[in-house]
């Protein structure tokens, strides 16, 4: 007697903060290799890796890191997945058909095939990616086993549209891998708990530890859930979160609290404008 596949009601994820050497990219992919490793032994289904994690913010040379991240990272970490079974994510300098780089998060599933892909639709000025990258211009969602997920990037926290496009598209799960500087952690903090509040989903956050140039980077990768409950976070250096994320707890804030439903759409839109923007 054959039973039905049961569904997938639970996730385990890791946050692998590590710091990152600037430009290094043989000596970043071998520390990746570690720490994937060590998230599969701990049980982890999903491993997610900080921004720009091959090569750090080494923009100057972002077309070289580009194709060398095409030609030599890609296929490391389809091996990578395939040999542990695992999901990989974490963001990196791509190039795309026409030749602009861009900061591109990339998931691969445990066969090694690429899942879900997003390029950061938010630049950030104050790191330069308005002078060296391209924007993206979609905004998809992708499958993990049990859920629909999606995924943004550092910056992008800022913008609560983004995360709230994502929770209509049905995601469960957002992947936010971050650089994101130790004199800003209180709004790192603030606005993770506050992403996952009010769009009642689990965000799983990787911030990169170190410091490169004169910019310290604050760690405190988060692991939070749909009524905003911070399940992990690490502190300021090296760690590795690992936790079982309990998807139907999404489903018990939305049906507590309807915030989805009960939006008003008809008077402030969807997708609305800021009225005399400076």
């Amino acid at each position: 007697m054959t039973h039905a596949q049961q569904p997938t009601t639970h996730l385990r994820v890791a946050a692998a903060q590590m710091d990152v050497r600037l430009g290094e990219l043989d000596a970043n992919l071998e520390r990746a290799r570690r720490v994937v490793a060590d998230a599969r032994e701990q049980g982890a289904e999903l491993v997610l890796l900080p921004e720009l994690w091959s090569t750090g913010y080494d923009l100057e040379h972002a077309p070289v890191h580009a194709a060398r991240n095409q030609t030599v990272v890609l296929p490391a970490l389809a091996g990578l997945a395939e040999r542990h079974g695992i999901c990989i994510a974490g963001s990196l300098l791509l190039g795309d058909t026409i030749g602009r780089v861009r900061n591109t998060a990339v998931v691969h599933g445990p066969d090694g095939s690429v899942i879900g892909e997003y390029a950061k639709i938010h630049l950030f000025a104050l790191m330069a990616e308005n002078r060296y990258l391209s924007a993206g211009d979609a905004t998809p969602t992708f499958s993990l086993p049990g859920c629909t997920a999606a995924t943004a990037i550092c910056y992008d926290l800022r913008f609560p549209e983004l995360f709230r496009s994502y929770a209509l598209e049905g995601a469960r799960v957002v992947l936010l891998p971050a650089e994101w500087p130790a004199v800003r952690v209180a709004h790192w903090r603030t606005l993770v708990c506050a992403r996952a509040i009010e769009n009642q989903f689990f965000v799983v956050a990787c911030n990169r530890a170190g410091t490169s140039g004169t910019t310290t980077f604050a760690g405190h990768s988060m692991i939070v859930d749909p009524w905003g409950k911070v399940l992990a976070e690490a502190g300021d250096g090296e760690s590795l979160l690992v936790e079982t994320l309990e998807l139907g707890r999404v489903d018990e804030a939305r049906s507590q609290i309807d915030i989805l439903g009960d939006r008003r759409a008809d008077l402030y839109g969807a997708n609305f404008q800021l009225a005399n923007h400076r």
